[in-house]
């Protein structure tokens, strides 16, 4: 049963149990009830459930730990802060020189994530929002899209894809066409795929073992964005990404994407 403000109080109720378990590891159901403010009984299922989703774990004293899953997010946690804070000086110089809305992407699941951004002071920007998630065959997601294997490329691609503007690639062989050529590239150009009168740029972004972990974009009005501008954010948006890519560990000799 959900509150008015569409929280799910058990989903409230077993947070409140695992921040328990992080904060004493071994303690007993009795004493996370007791801790929680919940009846034994309620602890127990709780933790039950928690424990068949790998979640929490019980020793051979019947105490409760933190289990595997939590290591792979607390793992992909790291990761994704360490990212970000390698990638916030690199984005802000990049938004300082085009004066345009740098954005940095990851895949999750199968859409791509807006993890960080940096806007410009001028008046007529691109409004970018962290969190926001993108569909990855169309605009400069397809940058995430093209690095990926062909299981992932095909689950990415629905048989008749959405139309946002009149520029949206709707045919499965051009956008794979388009995927092939920002790998050939290093980068990939949306005009205004997603959102009429946007140019976007974006260039992928190697973790160490060569594959693509990110993209950092730049997006802009159309009209502020001739050949000539085109060509100069191409440049700043490729070697920013590499540099991103270089302090994540990667090397120009490794192998790029799969």
């Amino acid at each position: 049963m959900e509150n008015s403000d569409y929280s799910v109080n058990s989903v409230v109720k077993a947070f409140e149990l695992l921040m328990a378990v992080a904060r004493k590891p071994h303690a007993g159901v009795t004493e996370l009830a007791r801790n929680t403010g919940m009846t034994k009984s309620r602890a127990f299922r709780l933790l039950h459930t928690m424990e068949q989703c790998r979640v929490i774990a019980r020793d051979a004293g019947n105490g409760y730990r933190l289990g595997a899953a939590m290591l792979v997010l607390g793992i992909t946690a790291n990761s994704q802060i360490d990212l970000v804070k390698l990638a916030d000086p690199i984005l802000e110089e990049l938004c300082e020189r085009v004066t345009e809305t740098v954005q940095l992407r990851i895949l999750d699941g199968i859409e791509a994530l807006c993890i960080a951004k940096c806007e410009p002071s001028r008046d007529l920007r691109v409004h970018a929002v962290v969190g926001r998630r993108r569909l990855l065959y169309a605009g400069s997601p397809k940058t995430l899209l093209a690095y990926q294997d062909q299981h992932m490329i095909d689950r990415c691609i629905p048989p008749c894809p959405e139309k946002f503007t009149q520029n949206t690639p709707t045919n499965r062989e051009i956008i794979l066409a388009e995927l092939a050529r920002i790998r050939k590239q290093g980068y990939c150009v949306s005009r205004g795929e997603v959102s009429d009168q946007l140019v976007s740029i974006a260039a992928p972004v190697f973790a160490m073992d060569g594959t693509v972990i990110a993209s950092l974009n730049v997006a802009a009005p159309a009209f502020r964005t001739h050949e000539s501008e085109l060509e100069h954010i191409i440049r700043l948006v490729t070697s920013s990404a590499e540099r991103l890519s270089i302090g994540l560990g990667w090397q120009k000799s490794a192998p790029m994407g799969k």
